[in-house]
């Protein structure tokens, strides 16, 4: 096989690997319900469902990364491939709800090595404008799945059940499993740094008690010894991580880069899609199933209103980089998005979609816009011989990012439904619960906690609380936009758009 073939096979195996990653994430949202009929589960552990895959995977992207350079790229590339295969067939055994989210957080750690050592491959095999076309076409692949997954879920769901949704990911891994397997060729770097294992260690133990912490709230309440015990912990391990990459040759985390202030602002940027976009990418189907009860398939509909422009407007922040600093430009595309965030905040639940659709595009198209020019802010704003690690560290912070915003949405909703709750004739004691029930789809069993309250009056009670939050949310974006253009609006970057679409993350 010549050269040349050996790349673009290696090319299409890491482009399905990037088209699978977003459908494990959109598409457990779509059909959380079922998973809950099927498998039963408290709230808390069904919130797991989401966010035990974003924690490993944004816990072990960089450790991925190292260990792929260390031990061979497309060992761990395949090993990748081949966990979430595994994974996503033992999603379909689970025999109950911990299983599953078991499943659900090696399927992350899957992900995490899949992408990481991919990535890393195809930068060895592509230089200059062909290394940038062949990152635009992973981009492209991701877009196509964050795009398309949640229909695609819907439809699946609707004709072959639940499992068949958790099904695709694997299926889709095992083709690239096959083209990589005989085509890619082995590639490590010999000057690898050794993995950073108390680095990675208080790293992924900060993530994971911040996230239990958080996700525990609701249910235990904000004073319980166990969250204070969680987040107390977190804190302990985010300062013992940061004591430990101050003092190691080799850092994971090169805390240094922290003082050019472009990428702080590239940082922070990186944050934005998190509580703008992605969160709505788990929230609106719970929403549309769960208690709108409306079907799988229509609510995929709806949700490629939202994710649709992903796939077009990056290419317009591209073209429109080499005339407009990256502040400006992301600063106007998070504004439009907070716009669109406002104007969702009207559409009370069960608003038909064309009345809703407006909103739904303004938000998928005002991210695209810095979604197109992260990837190449990441590494721009940093000197070169130091844009490996600052891509490594943009990836993780957006998406340990992304599952951080889930699990502190999810118990800011949870808390203003049973804010909303409080004022209806209803037992304290099971407002709470019910509020929990309500935020994870099942409306049935919240009924079931309020005698006396109507379907109508809890539908009522929720929609005035996603409004709140998504008012909260659109305030935040307008913030952000504004620090991004401050710390951004120098940076005239033909070079963002040359690489928009490098190196996306769910």
């Amino acid at each position: 096989m010549s050269s040349s073939s050996h790349k673009n096979w290696l090319l299409a195996a890491v482009c399905l690997a990037a088209l699978g990653m977003p459908l494990s994430f959109t598409g457990p949202a779509v059909v959380l319900p079922a998973i809950r009929d099927a498998l039963g589960g408290s709230p808390v552990q069904l919130n797991w469902v989401t966010n035990a895959f974003m924690l490993s995977f944004g816990a072990t992207l960089m450790a991925a990364g190292v260990l792929a350079d260390a031990y061979g790229r497309k060992r761990v590339f395949l090993l990748g491939l081949a966990v979430v295969a595994l994974s996503s067939s033992l999603l379909t055994l689970a025999p109950g709800i911990v299983a599953f989210d078991l499943a659900r957080a090696l399927q992350g750690l899957g992900s995490a090595a899949a992408f990481a050592s991919g990535t890393a491959a195809l930068a060895q095999v592509f230089d200059g404008a062909a290394r940038t076309r062949a990152f635009s076409f992973i981009g492209t692949s991701f877009g196509v799945g964050l795009s398309c997954g949640a229909i695609l879920s819907g439809w699946l769901a609707e004709a072959f059940g639940w499992q068949s949704v958790m099904l695709s990911p694997g299926a889709i891994s095992l083709v690239a499993l096959c083209i990589a397997a005989p085509s890619m060729r082995e590639s490590s770097n010999p000057n690898a740094m050794g993995l950073d294992v108390p680095g990675t260690a208080t790293f992924t133990g900060a993530l994971t008690l911040l996230t239990l912490g958080v996700l525990q709230a609701p249910d235990s309440g904000w004073g319980s010894p166990w969250v204070i015990g969680a987040l107390a912990g977190a804190a302990l391990m985010g300062a013992a991580f940061i004591a430990i990459e101050r003092r190691v040759a080799h850092p994971m985390l090169d805390l240094s880069l922290f003082r050019f202030p472009r990428f702080v602002g590239v940082q922070l940027l990186a944050a934005a899609p998190a509580y703008g976009f992605v969160v709505l990418l788990v929230l609106l189907p719970i929403r549309f199933i769960g208690l709108e009860g409306r079907s799988a398939l229509e609510a995929g509909s709806f949700m490629f209103a939202l994710s649709g422009p992903i796939l077009v407007v990056p290419t317009l922040a591209a073209s429109l980089a080499h005339r407009f600093s990256a502040g400006v430009i992301s600063a106007v595309g998070l504004l439009v998005c907070a716009v669109g965030l406002f104007w969702l905040s009207r559409c009370a639940p069960g608003t038909p979609l064309h009345e809703i659709v407006w909103s739904l595009l303004l938000i998928g198209a005002g991210i695209g816009l810095p979604w197109g020019l992260m990837d190449g802010l990441a590494v721009s704003v940093v000197p070169r011989e130091r844009a490996g690690m600052a891509s490594g560290i943009f990836n993780t912070v957006r998406v340990a990012g992304e599952g951080i915003a889930l699990a502190l949405v999810g118990a800011g909703l949870t808390a203003l439904v049973a804010l909303q709750l409080g004022r209806l004739p209803a037992h304290p004691a099971a407002t709470s619960q019910a509020a929990q029930r309500v935020t994870t789809g099942d409306l049935s069993q919240a009924l079931a906690l309020l005698p006396g309250v109507d379907r109508a009056a809890l539908l009522h009670a929720y929609g005035a609380a996603f409004g709140t939050l998504l008012c909260v949310l659109a305030g935040v974006t307008v913030l952000t936009a504004l620090v991004v253009f401050v710390f951004l609006r120098g940076e005239t970057h033909a070079e963002a758009g040359a690489v928009a679409l490098e190196s996306p993350a769910c």
